[in-house]
């Protein structure tokens, strides 16, 4: 028995946790699993409890995590669900294939990937995860392994990709790798006066770049509410790395990753303290740089070089709160930025990006429109702020992320996801018992 937290550190429960054999094994264990059910669980970066399983079973798929075969040409892997994306880009990079979607961390695996449904900084251009998933090994709760397609079966493909683990563990997955160049990427870097200033930079240029965000201080008021550092780019073709690194383009070798210690005290994260470091992170940012040369690691994944990182916040943990709302609810989004400037919401980690088309997830997150993702230290008075905050969200058409979500209601998210009722009939269809079960599927009634 071991207690389990998600990334955020907040609400940890105690689980049966069993390392994942083979499959027989897994069949077993499902099978097995009456009362309070299983889950799988990757590298427990899920901020909430979806990988969380209070009384019951939990399957640590880290040991499957083999690369099963690699066709180069046209960038099709076969891939245990257990791989992290780190060793996929560790593996792969030198053969010149890239992830082709990647989150804030190389520290998720395969199939939380499938299960979150995870979208990056290219969604605009590229999509989520699961749009260059080809097909999937699923291990459902009568005990067999189902190859599932969107040819196969389109709805339990689609009720899978996004749907948190419930509809059965994921094994192994066919995924087309992009093909690039070099380990780099051209970036160009500058300021937004405020809110507006960066939104209309964002739809004038976004187009131009494959990868695009930009990072908010939720902090400043008045004129510069919502002022901004903006940074896009895109894969860098040989020619133009510097010469010191055309000799070996594809080599990839991650940040040294330190440590940070478990000592940090409540509040350390305060409305005064993420005012100083908002200060001046805007403040140390270029006002202009175009055709900066960067390696993947600073410019997808710059908090991997800290293992560890979200003990800053202390032992309380911190809540992620990431929307979205559609294109033409800019007036939404406006007065959310407004609202955490006025109620000083310390947050440093507060990052928009517009997301392009949605796919068929019946509860994946991305949709048309700006999604804005928030880091916010726990403390009193947060829960009743953030309800707030989703009866915007809601009026405005949009959606919570499920993959960084604590405390939502089952009415909140019903309502924001018009395909759980078909997520529910697909459950009823494969696992009629509720063998797959979570802390996040009780709370939110999936």
């Amino acid at each position: 028995m071991r207690a389990l937290a998600g990334w955020g550190r907040t609400a940890p429960s105690m689980a049966d946790v069993r390392m994942a054999g083979e499959d027989e094994q897994l069949a077993r264990a499902v099978a097995a699993a009456t009362g309070r059910g299983v889950i799988a669980r990757g590298l427990g970066r899920s901020y909430g409890d979806p990988a969380q399983n209070g009384g019951g079973v939990v399957l640590d798929m880290t040991s499957r995590a083999r690369i099963l075969s690699v066709d180069v040409p046209s960038g099709r892997v076969l891939v245990e669900a257990g791989a992290s994306l780190d060793q996929l880009m560790q593996q792969l990079l030198p053969m010149g294939l890239m992830v082709p979607v990647s989150p804030g961390t190389r520290q998720v695996t395969v199939g939380g990937a499938v299960a979150a449904d995870i979208h990056g900084k290219n969604h605009h251009v590229a999509g989520s995860f699961c749009d260059h998933v080809e097909s999937l090994d699923l291990l459902t709760a009568d005990g067999e392994v189902r190859r599932v397609s969107r040819e196969s079966d389109a709805q339990l493909f689609w009720a899978t990709a996004g749907g948190m683990g419930l509809t059965g563990v994921v094994l192994r997955v066919v995924l087309r790798m992009s093909p690039v160049d070099s380990a780099h990427y051209v970036v160009d870097t500058e300021r937004a006066r405020d809110l507006d200033d960066l939104m209309a930079r964002l739809e004038a240029d976004d187009h131009r770049y494959t990868h695009s965000v930009a990072w908010i201080d939720c902090l400043a008021g008045g004129r510069a509410l919502g002022r901004s550092v903006i940074t896009r780019g895109r894969s860098a073709r040989v020619e133009e790395l510097p010469r010191r690194l055309q000799q070996a383009p594809l080599s990839f070798r991650p940040n040294t990753r330190l440590t940070v210690p478990d000592v940090f005290p409540p509040r350390v994260l305060n409305g005064l303290t993420v005012r100083a470091f908002n200060e001046l992170w805007f403040r140390k940012a270029p006002r202009r740089v175009r055709r900066d040369v960067q390696g993947l690691s600073q410019f997808f994944h710059p908090l991997d070089a800290l293992r560890d990182w979200n003990r800053v916040y202390g032992p309380r943990g911190f809540v992620q709160y990431q929307f979205v709302v559609p294109f033409g609810e800019e007036q939404a989004l406006r007065t959310i930025v407004r609202r955490l400037s006025d109620a000083g919401t310390a947050s440093f980690l507060a990052v928009l990006k517009r997301f392009g088309s949605g796919n068929e997830g019946l509860l994946s997150f991305p949709a048309p429109g700006w999604t804005l993702a928030l880091d916010i230290p726990l403390a009193g008075g947060l829960g009743e702020f953030l309800d707030d905050l989703d009866r915007s969200v809601l009026d405005a058409g949009g959606r919570l992320y499920l993959a960084k979500d604590s405390r939502a209601t089952a009415r909140t998210v019903h309502a924001m996801y018009p395909g759980a009722e078909e997520f529910r009939e697909v459950r009823d269809r494969v696992d009629p018992n509720r063998h797959f079960r979570s802390d996040l599927a009780r709370r939110l009634d999936l």
